[in-house]
Order: structure tokens, then sequence, then C-alpha cells
């Protein structure tokens, strides 16, 4: 089998080299990428490691609003007009992560139409999910919401196996991303595990029981708020 002519443009081998207007950058874990308030003139994508976005109200509270994965972009609101950041991003363990200019942005999406496809897959399935989690947040308990994130945490649904949850996302971070208390994050938490439907120790495993639970509404996973 011939090997691929070499003038064969590839989005991740893109995203992956210094360029110019492209750095590579490593975060510690717990180290701030950027700050709510921040200037907004550059575009992130995770290469390696785990982001969390949090943002902080006018009253001084600070809520969980996505956690990130190799193979997401950050930062794009600026490709929108925000001039300033309107999220905190911090490094859940360490990090290698890409940054791209705004003018830098415009140029690939411009001149190379797979780049400019990635760019797109990831925006509407952003979209979709943040359809889903209004939705889950009007409509559902905390427990079955609790529950839908553990699977998004575990990547259910997508290709490869489920993964384990880092035990850098605690019950406080699921707790401000599902819009709840710790106490009842570790209520239902204890709750599945006694039922089979997750094990830990140390990582957070997600049983496919806790899927089947999920979809088929059962009784677990009916109790209201």
């Amino acid at each position: 089998m011939s090997n691929p002519p070499k003038d064969i443009f590839d989005a991740k081998i893109f995203l992956a080299k210094v360029g110019d207007g492209k750095a590579i950058l490593e975060f510690n874990k717990n180290q701030k990428i950027f700050e709510q308030g921040n200037v907004a003139e550059t575009i992130f994508y995770i290469q390696k490691g785990k982001v969390k976005l949090t943002v902080l109200s006018e009253q001084g509270k600070e809520a969980v609003v996505a956690i990130l994965e190799p193979g997401h972009f950050f930062g794009e609101g600026c490709m929108n007009g925000h001039k300033l950041r309107i999220s905190t991003t911090t490094a859940m363990e360490d990090c290698l992560i890409t940054s791209i200019t705004k003018a830098a942005m415009i140029s690939a999406l411009h001149d190379q139409p797979k780049f400019s496809e990635l760019f797109m897959a990831y925006l509407l399935t952003r979209n979709s999910r943040i359809e889903e989690d209004l939705i889950d947040q009007l409509f559902n308990s905390s427990e079955r919401r609790l529950a839908r994130l553990l699977l998004l945490l575990a990547n259910f649904g997508k290709e490869g196996d489920p993964q384990r949850i880092s035990p850098n996302i605690s019950q406080e971070t699921l707790a401000e991303m599902v819009g709840t208390t710790r106490s009842r994050v570790s209520h239902f938490m204890n709750k599945f595990r006694k039922l089979g439907l997750i094990s830990y120790n140390g990582h957070i495993e997600v049983n496919n029981s806790l899927l089947s639970a999920v979809l088929h509404e059962k009784p677990v996973l009916k109790e209201r708020d």
C-alpha cells in the first residue's frame, strides 16, 4: 500500500506542532490556564489531560460548568467577539495544550477545510451537549442528573471502552456540575455502589447497569429533590 501524499492536511498533526501563531504549552495540576475577566485573544486545544471550566457569580459563588478532555477546544469565545474571558480554566492534572492566536485560527479555518470540519464538528457536539444539559437540569432529579454525568465522564456512548473516572474529579465538583449539595452526591454515590451500578477504589468505574437504569428510567433513578 502506497503512503499518502505528504501534502494531505492532518488537523490533529497541525494542532500538535508549533507554528505561526501556535505554541505548545504545559500546565501542572491545579495551574490556571486563564481566569474569568482576562483578555480573550487565544483559542486552546487539549492534547493531554483534563481541564475544568468554572464561572464565578457577582455574589462570589463558583460553579463548575464543564470538564474538558483531549480533543476539546476551549476559549473559542474570542472568535465570536468576546473581548474578556467569561470563565476560569484550571488544569485538573498535568496537561499538554496547544494555544492558537485568533488570527492564526481564522487563517487555518479559511485555508484548511479538514481543520474547519474538525472545529465545526466540535462546536456542533458542544452545542448539543449544552442543550442536553439544559433539558437535564430542567426536568430530571439530581440523582438522575448525577447518573447521566457519571456516564458522560466515563465516555459511555463514545468510541472505545468506557473509562475510569479520575479521582481528581471530587464529589464537590460533581455536586457543582449537577446543581446539588455534596452530601446529596455522597448519598447517591453510596446508593449506586450498593446497587452495583458503580464501583470505586481511587478511580470511579461506571458499570453498564447504570446506563441501563438511565435509559429505562428504573425506579432507582426516579427520586425527586
